[in-house]
């Protein structure tokens, strides 16, 4: 199955450079159906650029503070000296959506990186 997501063009790019392998969403419905060795097409809202990508894990918690213990910095997105915070994602999601649905970590390889 293939998957539609849009990414702000820093994320999009250090997906596209492969340092970060994960990108962290709502587990709402549309990404509740996202499953291992599906295929994600993120397009850059910035130059509306297209990267294919092909899930290769997923982790679910119940919230932000959650993934980002369990995870390494980079992996989703923070470079180095820069202070990870769960609560910068409150950018994204509002406290009550994260209550309601949990969140995503997706990890995920370039297409032709298989």
């Amino acid at each position: 199955m293939i998957h539609k997501m849009n990414l702000w063009d820093k994320p999009f790019e250090m997906i596209a450079s492969g340092y970060k392998t994960i990108e962290m969403r709502l587990y709402d419905e549309k990404r509740s159906l996202i499953k291992c060795g599906d295929e994600i097409e993120f397009t850059n809202i910035t130059t509306k650029e297209h990267l294919y990508c092909i899930v290769v894990q997923l982790y679910r918690y119940a919230s932000f503070e959650e993934l980002y213990a369990n995870h390494m910095p980079s992996s989703i997105g923070y470079v180095e000296n820069e202070v990870a915070n769960p609560n910068d994602m409150l950018l994204y999601y509002s406290k009550e959506q994260i209550e309601k649905y949990g969140v995503l970590g997706i990890e995920v390889i370039k297409k032709d990186e298989k």
